[in-house]
């Protein structure tokens, strides 16, 4: 069964002076604030379309892992996962760094990054971000 999400944004004024709030219709986490200089300087409070992306990174990528871990039979214990989005301005997103650190009983090093990096290469968001350099640093706890 298909699911859908929605968020919606209402930015008012031009793009450098600007200024606009993200509401996350599906969920109702709190409406966030957006302007350019959240995105392409310092986040002062604010967050950027690059944040919320590394967010669906970070939260889709560990989902994977603990599933692709659950099925081999080394379910984890717990997984904890940072995503790096670098936003270039002119240019656009330039790459995503996912860096995963695993507690998983019964696996070593080398059998939890392939997992890592089937995960990274097989979830939702990594696919739908394909056009986009995708690297992983992973590493047991």
């Amino acid at each position: 069964m298909a699911t859908t999400r929605q968020a919606h944004t209402v930015w008012e004024g031009n793009l450098p002076k600007g200024a606009g709030n993200v509401t996350f219709d599906s969920s109702g986490i709190p409406q966030q604030a957006v302007t350019w200089a959240s995105r392409a300087e310092e986040a002062n409070g604010k967050t950027s379309p690059e944040e919320l992306i590394a967010a669906a990174h970070s939260s889709c990528f560990s989902m994977a892992l603990s599933n692709g871990l659950d099925k081999a039979g080394t379910p984890p214990t717990k997984l904890t996962t940072q995503a790096e989005v670098t936003f270039q301005p002119g240019t656009g997103i330039t790459g995503v760094h996912l860096t995963v650190q695993g507690e998983v009983p019964g696996l070593d090093e080398a059998g939890f990054v392939k997992a890592a990096e089937d995960a990274k290469a097989n979830c939702p968001v990594s696919q739908a971000l394909s056009g986009t350099t995708i690297t992983l640093s992973a590493s047991l706890a």
